[in-house]
């Protein structure tokens, strides 16, 4: 009878590999991340005898050595838990800095198509302007890549980055589409938004008309982009900005043999913002819709 009793005792409490009955809940739950540390330092722990002492907990069979279980037995070790942790938040500084470098590559490109230093019909290499900017050809040849999907230039095989050429037409239609979308939000945010929100976008309004003081086109097709962004943004659709703003920039690319914009053209183009927020403020819808079309139609910016 006692040989049936110990029998039954054996088949009731079965001694799992790896010691883990030996083990409570918290500690079993603390092996995979020690074994994930300690393989990240290049130590090998199957076979490895037991800590000099380490008893089995009462009722637990004889389990085979194991170098995991010492582990948990002794409990995790901190430091080399964490050695992995520096590495892995390291690797995408890396990446932060190239994506860095592409972005002021593209806005510098950008810049210079608006302000007409890359010529339209022109090909331009990737070599050649990264040493223009003191950059490899590679985050150069990755912006012209953007600038392609955006149209601004097209790819020449085994030569570079073609300006492409616009047209009067071309810009014709951007304007109509720029009207079509965006007068309709115009007046509804003429009729909803409060007076004073109006009033923060005059910085805005300002900042356009101080670069056009200063006849710089750059600044000023930024400075535009910036304020049409924040009146439109107060409509809270940010799909509705994504596709202004492309076809805003896209209305700002020079045209074939474009003359030099005139100072004049610049300075009564940022007057208009000052006025359209005057017609949003004072929630004239007539002057709203007449300025917005005007707006689009009169320049290029």
């Amino acid at each position: 009878m006692e040989q049936g009793a110990a029998r039954e005792r054996a088949t009731e409490r079965p001694s799992p590999p790896f010691g883990d009955a030996a083990r409570g809940p918290e500690e079993a739950a603390r092996v995979p991340e020690q074994a994930r540390s300690e393989s990240a330092r290049g130590e090998h722990t199957h076979g490895e005898p037991a800590a000099p002492g380490a008893a089995p907990a009462p009722g637990a069979a004889a389990a085979p050595a194991s170098g995991v279980a010492s582990a948990a037995a002794s409990g995790p070790a901190p430091v080399p838990a964490r050695a992995a942790v520096p590495a892995a938040r390291t690797a995408p500084a890396a990446r932060v800095v190239r994506h860095s470098v592409r972005g002021q590559i593209l806005d510098a490109l950008r810049t210079a198509l608006v302000g007409g230093e890359l010529v339209p019909g022109e090909v331009y290499s990737a070599p050649a302007l990264g040493e223009r900017f003191g950059v490899s050809a590679t985050p150069v040849r990755e912006a012209m890549q953007r600038l392609a999907v955006e149209g601004a230039v097209e790819v020449v095989p085994n030569r570079g980055f073609r300006v492409t050429e616009r047209t009067p037409r071309e810009l014709a239609e951007l304007a109509e589409v720029r009207a079509l979308i965006e007068v309709p939000v115009m007046l509804r945010l003429a009729r909803t938004v409060p007076a004073g929100r109006w009033a923060e976008l005059r910085p805005l309004a300002e900042a356009t008309s101080t670069a056009a003081a200063r006849g710089d086109r750059a600044h000023y097709a930024e400075a535009d982009r910036a304020f049409h962004r924040a009146v439109l943004s107060l409509a809270g659709n940010e799909q509705l900005l994504a596709v202004a703003d492309d076809l805003h920039r896209r209305s700002q690319w020079p045209l074939i043999s474009a003359p030099v914009v005139r100072h004049g053209v610049l300075v009564a183009d940022a007057a208009e913002h000052t006025a359209l927020l005057d017609a949003l403020t004072a929630q004239d819808l007539t002057v709203v819709e007449a300025l917005v079309r005007e707006h689009f139609t009169g320049s290029n910016a």
